[in-house]
């Protein structure tokens, strides 16, 4: 029968990491038999690994080299005998799945090496000594290695200890697997396997997927397949489904609690993803009058919602009966899942990323998510879902669990230009209409607004200016919206009438960084300093304009940048006629 996923996958290491695959060009017993024992150990939990024979390694890609060298017809029947001696060196004995594919119209051998379920394995340092000499291998990086002293220790600690979803569940049938599904989830990984669902019988499809456990005459699904390819998984994991509520006023306010989201965990995922999308997933297209590029933003990146989402649904713990809890806010998300992270990781680990955990609850379903390139791979959530946000200017998110860690939490927090604000309500009958008073009445309108941190952009435009104007083009733009209309037109009228028209040029020109001499015969007058005294320096003093170069004010590179507020005055001018 065909391998249960796309060839291609393991020639490339797609979908399965690099450290679970193995490449052997030729036949060598002693060096495959210790890897075979180092996979089935499974020493860290990651699922196993693949052992692809006839195929060698490109050493700075560490891929499959191609076209592949292969095998001859005599060389696979030999190693097919070979192989019967090879599993009874292993004790206790273990055989991996073989199979023959075809890559590049010529043949290798792929092994499949599962995760055992008698661990630890022990094998002879070589198989054809007289007087042999045991030892116990487990995978360290991309290599096989005897475990010596703590790590062999721990090894066989881990005796009989399986993963749940990778234990057989004794209170269902096989009946409970849908092949409708099994053949769907061959299809869309474009496995050759699909081809022979209806050709021969579910039973040796599933148990060539590793769905099943336990002698021919008494099969269990594994708690994975169940979870994969059942129509209704909370039937042997109770409250396996998403639930979601939303508090557009906060938690004392009314709130609204949608129908639970239930099925098989991909189908949960795409419906979840879809929801959201539809229903709480806005984007927004800025275009900065000084690039001809525009920039897509959003409120929360799909990116960050979707890697959230999918590692809920990969660590949570099966065994406990709550679902997984999508929380929406005015300004947050937040993900509650059960079953929290490692207790020798620190949380404070999360906001850097730098997150690998030694155990994991799920590995086979963490297998199966990565085969529908649903998350990546191993300790590579935390990195992307940071990642995204940063990509889309978003807040930094909050991690949180107990001291038992018997949940975990994720809030992710809305991008700065779509917080909702009330309105802004601001008496303008005693505002002077001068440069001054209407920089007083930008102060008021900015702190009402929740804009205040003017100085804490600027400070950090000389390491980034093409972020400092997009932040200051967004900001400019919802805090104009945030003021009540009623009063706009008013506003930019005194504005209007109360600032001379060289004061609105030279902010207008300062969108994107000038000189001095840029910015003084951009409204025709003379560049000399009591110019510069007139007219630059006291829209630097109040905050409308910022130094590129703020520590070394008198740089001969010296530029200006519209602020903030300057831009916020720009805004109220374009809105004078509605």
């Amino acid at each position: 029968m065909a391998l249960h996923i796309n060839i291609e996958d393991l020639l490339s290491a797609r979908t399965v990491e690099s450290d679970r695959i193995e490449y052997k060009e030729g036949w060598n017993p002693d060096a495959i038999c210790r890897s075979i024992c180092a996979f089935a150990n499974d020493f860290e939990n990651i699922g196993g690994g693949y052992l692809l024979i006839g195929v060698s390694e490109n050493i700075e890609t560490k891929i499959a080299n191609r076209p592949v060298k292969g095998l001859s017809t005599k060389e696979i029947g030999e190693i097919q005998k070979e192989m019967i001696a090879l599993n009874n060196s292993i004790r206790p004995y273990y055989a991996p799945k073989i199979f023959i594919e075809e890559v590049d119209n010529k043949q290798i051998i792929v092994l499949w090496v599962l995760p055992g379920n008698e661990r630890p394995y022990e094998v002879p340092e070589t198989i054809t000594a007289k007087h042999k000499v045991w030892k116990y291998f487990i995978r360290k990086y991309a290599s096989s290695i005897e475990a010596k002293n703590a790590d062999k220790e721990e090894l066989i600690s881990l005796s009989n200890n399986i993963p749940f979803d990778d234990r057989a569940n004794t209170q269902a049938s096989v009946n409970d697997i849908s092949m409708v599904l099994v053949q769907d989830h061959l299809r869309k990984i474009e496995s050759k396997l699909a081809d022979d669902i209806g050709k021969v019988s579910s039973i040796e499809i599933q148990q060539q997927m590793a769905l099943l456990s336990g002698p021919n005459e008494q099969l269990f699904p594994r708690n994975v397949s169940l979870m994969m390819f059942s129509e209704d998984p909370s039937k042997h994991f109770p409250y396996t489904q998403v639930e979601i509520v939303y508090f557009p006023h906060g938690e004392a306010a009314p709130y609204t609690e949608y129908q639970p989201i239930k099925g098989p965990i991909p189908e949960q995922i795409k419906r979840t993803l879809d929801f959201l999308k539809t229903n709480f997933l806005e984007e927004r297209i800025i275009k900065p009058k000084d690039r001809a590029e525009s920039t897509r933003i959003w409120n929360y990146p799909l990116q960050a919602i979707e890697e959230t989402l999918v590692n809920a649904f990969y660590h949570r713990d099966y065994q406990q009966r709550e679902p997984i809890e999508i929380r929406i806010y005015s300004n947050s998300i937040i993900f509650i899942n059960q079953g929290g992270p490692d207790r020798s990781i620190q949380i404070q680990a999360f906001n850097t990323g730098l997150v690998r955990s030694r155990r994991y609850r799920n590995r086979r379903l963490g297998e199966f998510l990565k085969e529908l390139e649903l998350t990546e791979g191993r300790a590579t959530g935390i990195p992307t879902i940071l990642k995204a946000l940063k990509n889309n200017n978003s807040p930094e998110p909050r991690f949180n669990s107990d001291d038992n860690r018997t949940f975990f939490e994720v809030e992710l927090f809305i991008h700065p230009a779509f917080i909702q604000k009330p309105l802004v309500t601001i008496d303008i009958s005693s505002v002077v209409w001068d440069l001054q008073g209407i920089n007083t009445l930008l102060d008021k309108i900015l702190l009402l607004s929740g804009n205040d941190n003017e100085g804490g952009i600027a400070g950090g435009i000389a390491n980034d200016i093409v972020l400092f104007i997009e932040q200051s083009e967004y900001q400019a733009i919802c805090v104009a919206n945030d003021i009540a209309d009623d009063i706009v037109s008013g506003i930019a009228g005194g504005i209007a009438g109360g600032i001379a028209e060289k004061v609105i040029q030279i902010i207008k020109l300062a969108l994107s960084p000038k000189s001095r001499k840029e910015l003084l015969e951009g409204i025709l007058i003379v560049n000399n300093a009591n110019n510069f005294e007139n007219y630059i320096q006291p829209l630097e003093a109040i905050g409308w304009l910022t130094m590129t170069i703020p520590n070394k004010p008198t740089s001969p590179n010296q530029k200006y940048l519209t602020t903030l507020k300057g831009r916020l005055v720009l805004e109220l001018l374009k809105r004078k006629t509605k």
